[in-house]
């Protein structure tokens, strides 16, 4: 990878090749980055801009961050008196930290050696972040030091306050962090020592500060010292995108199959125009701002993925007996789910939460663990797609009986979801099943309580993929935090289409926590042979030597 240098004391571990990204490790030993051709005219462009404040709204996947990192470490690599200084990355994730830090390396094993230096290897260390109020807290990040004296440094999560940094900060996916217009102000005091701010995302929505940030460069707020330079997915593919990948990939360039790719890249998005635009062509859509940041849904997912389980069956499947589709599905019951709820923690209480859906979408089934302190945590989501009503039913009622100590649940009732919720609140009882109309009202109630439960990291989920993809469809749309109506190819099954259908079981399963009506207890207290505490009616029956005697209670006076 690139030669190693003993450490600084407060480096956890330096990391090996293997610990990179697939998109870095696939670059081909033999990748010079100094070559003539190897960038393309707009990441060429995007590095010649001088301007102290830089925005480049992109399309996805454009190069921008590839050719960006490519000068950045040039001018951590050069001297001072050359321009030289610290560089600073901040991506919304911990990976895309990682991937950046892993494309300096290895432009660093090139440039190093065209300058005679040396340089370290990645280092994993802890960063010192400091808010406002003086509060600190450590996190991960990594880091590459050059012989020059300065240093590349890639924050796994964004800081509070980056106002001690020097150099130049590179934002990435600004509009998904989870404080953009307050991670920009900090950044702006670089300015004051004649560091340099590049600003790099997709859209996320017409009324995400990122998007704000850039109409307000456009107007000249910021003055002659900033720019903007927007690239689109087709501005990337006449600049030899299409070329540029297979170079990657080791591929041969052949027209025909160019027109293939992009076809297959735009009709990627089927119905979802305004998705395309806003992701292509760099055109933001009418959703005004993202409401679950990336890294909000990145710490919460620590539970195994093996916690979510899919049944999705094709056309033929409703076509079999109803009896063979019951013991079909009985058999799916006893092979996966049964294992799953077997391991259920029974000290915990349980809520759960469903998402129906019949055809088109997935139909999501959850169960809910609360913990010590209100936690709430998903040992158990079904995804089913295509299964008939009886199998749901089947399938959700054999797992609602063996949640321990089920204290309710909640059920989209809102269209062909009614009936099931009405049969299970039947099955398991009126108020210990909430039958849910999903409104912009009801949206407009729940939704930001779970935000507000991610913000505050009170929930546990899957290492799931789609379920992170759906959770990035809650839009804030009207000032309602909401599902947005666009759908989403499922990464899993690219052929499928999601529409946040996670998402709105969690929102239910969220208020589920808050309105848990369970079985209490009861131990009745002795029954005593005779005596007043015996009578159950205003007239008491009394044993003398056998006889009876009869007393007529005097009725209560002034109560």
């Amino acid at each position: 990878m690139v030669s190693i240098v003993k450490p600084l004391a407060s480096t956890l571990r330096v990391l090996e090749w293997d610990d990179l990204p697939a998109s870095v490790r696939s670059i081909p030993d033999n990748f010079n980055p100094l070559a003539d051709g190897v960038l393309m005219l707009h990441q060429r462009q995007a590095a010649a801009i001088k301007a102290s404040i830089i925005a480049i709204p992109k399309g996805r996947r454009t190069g921008i961050t590839f050719g960006t990192m490519l000068n950045k470490t040039i001018v951590a690599a050069s001297r001072k008196s050359a321009g030289g200084d610290n560089v600073f990355y901040i991506g919304d994730t911990k990976e895309k930290g990682l991937e950046a830090i892993g494309y300096c390396a290895k432009f660093a094993r090139v440039i190093a050696l065209a300058q005679g230096q040396g340089i370290s290897g990645i280092e994993e260390f802890l960063f010192q972040d400091q808010d406002e109020k003086g509060n600190t807290r450590q996190i991960n990040a990594y880091r590459i030091r050059f012989a020059s004296g300065f240093q590349v440094c890639a924050l796994s999560s964004r800081p509070a306050n980056i106002r001690g940094l020097q150099g130049h900060v590179v934002i990435d996916e600004a509009a998904f962090h989870p404080d953009v217009q307050g991670v920009l102000d900090a950044a702006t005091a670089l300015l004051i020592w004649g560091g340099q701010i590049t600003v790099i995302s997709s859209h996320n929505g017409k009324g995400n500060p990122f998007n704000l940030f850039v109409k307000d460069i456009e107007a000249g707020r910021y003055g002659v010292e900033a720019a903007v330079m927007t690239v689109t997915f087709d501005d990337a593919v006449a600049n030899g995108l299409y070329e540029s990948v297979c170079m990657m990939k080791g591929w041969t360039p052949e027209p025909e199959r160019k027109k293939a790719w992009y076809a297959k890249i735009r009709n990627g998005y089927g119905v979802r125009k305004a998705a395309m635009r806003e992701e292509l062509d760099a055109i933001p859509r009418d959703g005004n701002g993202v409401c679950l940041p990336g890294i909000w849904i990145e710490q919460a997912q620590v539970l195994p993925a093996e916690n979510v389980l899919r049944l999705a069956l094709d056309d033929d499947f409703v076509r079999k007996s109803p009896q063979e589709r019951t013991a079909w599905v009985a058999d799916w019951i006893a092979r996966y789910l049964a294992p799953v709820l077997a391991k259920l923690d029974v000290r915990l209480r349980h809520v759960f939460a469903q998402d129906y859906a019949r055809h088109r979408d997935f139909s999501i089934w959850g169960g809910l663990a609360i913990g010590s302190g209100l936690r709430r945590q998903l040992p158990i989501s079904i995804e089913m797609h295509k299964v008939p009503y009886a199998q749901q039913k089947q399938i959700t009622w054999y797992a609602i009986e063996r949640l321990p100590n089920r204290c309710g649940g909640a059920m989209d009732a809102t269209g062909s979801g009614e009936t099931l919720a009405e049969e299970t609140a039947d099955r398991f009882g009126h108020t210990h099943v909430h039958q849910v109309k999903l409104s912009r009202n009801w949206y407009g109630t729940w939704m930001p309580k779970l935000i507000k439960g991610f913000e505050d990291g009170m929930l546990d989920l899957p290492q799931d993929a789609d379920m992170a993809s759906d959770l990035r469809a809650i839009e804030e749309i009207d000032g309602i935090a909401m599902v947005s109506t666009i759908r989403r190819a499922d990464i899993k099954d690219p052929d499928l289409m999601r529409h946040g259908d996670s998402a709105v079981m969690l929102a239910l399963g969220w208020f589920a926590s808050l309105n848990m009506s369970g079985a209490i207890a009861y131990t009745p207290a002795p029954a005593h042979p005779r005596g007043f505490d015996n009578q159950s009616s205003s007239r008491m029956s009394d044993s003398f030597d056998g006889g009876t005697a009869d007393v007529q209670l005097p009725e209560p006076q002034g109560w």
